[in-house]
């Protein structure tokens, strides 16, 4: 009997023993399982903030080095629609050098424009409402891509544009493209808003700028150990 007895003391013993055990395992669980619930929207807020902050910084300072859009094929910029047509056909035609000088031009104009971007996206960032923050995070991979896109991309333009026209205008055959390229339009051959050289370069470097910011930021939803501070990534390990 007290042999049984024992034995029923001691199961009972373990049982208790694994309980508690179960007990400490699904509380820790719950600890380093975050969700966006358990975090405060200014956390949220400021994670993709920095977050942010971080792509941009990468952007800009990989298209704004000497070769950032001519080297980088994403991003490079060519002739528009059939003008790029035009010009494999004066490539053949042995003109090919004043070609490649235009494009490189355009592409040096651009390099030399985006540093200008930092400093107003950044700005706008900083006004990022918590209603934004919070729409950006349940969106899709590149929400605060677009939000930057179309909160700064007036501003952007105008900043861009004397740099983009002042570059451009040192090149001669600029003023033959907007000659060109006005008559081009005109029959429909290419775009209006293509017609003008320092407008057309503005708007591709302002594509290729927020595409390489989309991408960071796809980066940093993907794999959270990418991002810069251990705040943004605990929020975005949460999503």
């Amino acid at each position: 009997m007290i042999e049984k007895r024992l034995c029923a003391h001691l199961l009972r013993l373990i049982h208790q023993l694994d309980q508690q055990r179960l007990g400490i395992l699904m509380l820790s669980a719950s600890v380093h399982a975050v969700s966006l619930t358990d975090l405060s929207q200014q956390d949220t807020s400021s994670a993709l903030k920095q977050a942010l902050d971080q792509g941009i910084a990468m952007a800009v300072t990989e298209l704004g080095k000497p070769g950032g859009f001519n080297s980088n094929p994403q991003v490079r910029i060519e002739l528009p629609g059939n003008l790029a047509k035009v010009a494999s056909s004066m490539k053949m035609m042995g003109m090919g050098g004043e070609v490649e000088q235009l494009e490189n031009s355009m592409n040096k104009a651009a390099e030399l424009a985006v540093p200008q971007a930092k400093a107003l996206l950044t700005n706008a960032v900083s006004k990022m409402t918590l209603k934004d923050a919070k729409g950006i995070l349940a969106g899709p991979d590149d929400a605060a891509t677009q939000y930057l896109n179309k909160s700064s991309r007036e501003q952007l333009r105008k900043s861009f544009l004397p740099i983009v026209k002042q570059a451009t205008d040192k090149v001669g055959l600029a003023k033959q493209y907007n000659t060109f390229a006005g008559q081009a339009a005109s029959f429909g051959v290419i775009p209006s808003k293509d017609a003008n050289i320092e407008n057309y370069v503005t708007e591709q470097a302002l594509n290729g700028l927020f595409e390489i910011i989309a991408q960071e930021e796809g980066k940093i939803r993907q794999n959270p150990a990418d991002a810069a501070t251990q705040l943004a990534k605990k929020v975005f390990s949460a999503q």
